[in-house]
């Protein structure tokens, strides 16, 4: 579990395509206190460490991770979101995020606040989906790219979401444009509601 408070961006270094299988390999500051099978989240995504170095780490997403995340689109060189698993005895700074990505949005529209910085994003809706929780509500707990953020002006099929400076120089938010596809993560608590609701219904 993780609590969309990213810790740093990791820089892909390398990239091994195999089968329907990407390894990502990548630096950051940390490195020097992970282990193999330790779980960390990229853009959101839940990852599981499978090798180290001395000053990189490297992770497997396979299939259905890159159809339903923006990380097939990664390149050398990028600046990727991450997170380390919370630990138990830690403060939810955030909001509980499972690190599985739902969907992906693309970046429609930005806006200047005096500093900070509205974007709005929009994704394909499937409203068999919405009906089990795949939605977003006004002053909600949303995830993207694996960033705790609050929604506002929220449609069926977009949200806009406030960013601070300090989020925006120490996130790749720093690098969202319109065009950009991000990854985003509904709210859990939603999901269970939705899900309840219907059993409710089920006769």
């Amino acid at each position: 579990m993780f609590s969309g408070i990213v810790e740093e961006m990791a820089t892909v270094v390398a990239l091994e395509r195999y089968d329907d299988n990407i390894d990502f390999t990548l630096s950051c500051s940390f490195v020097h206190e992970l282990k193999i099978d330790q779980s960390i989240a990229h853009n959101g995504v839940c990852l599981t460490v499978v090798a180290l170095t001395d000053d990189t780490y490297t992770v497997t997403a396979m299939k259905e991770t890159l159809v339903r995340s923006n990380l097939g689109l990664l390149e050398i060189g990028d600046k990727v979101n991450v997170e380390r698993s919370m630990p138990m005895n830690g403060r939810l700074d955030g909001h509980i995020v499972q690190g599985h990505v739902d969907q992906t949005a693309r970046c429609t529209s930005t806006e200047d606040a005096n500093g900070s910085t509205y974007y709005t994003f929009e994704y394909d809706v499937n409203h068999e989906l919405v009906r089990r929780g795949y939605f977003s509500v006004d002053k909600g707990s949303i995830t993207v790219n694996g960033v705790s953020l609050t929604v506002c002006n929220p449609s069926l099929n977009s949200f806009t979401v406030a960013i601070i400076p300090y989020t925006k120089e120490h996130t790749n938010f720093c690098d969202i444009k319109l065009g950009s596809v991000v990854n985003i993560e509904f709210d859990i608590l939603g999901k269970y509601i939705a899900r309840l609701q219907d059993l409710q219904h089920t006769p």
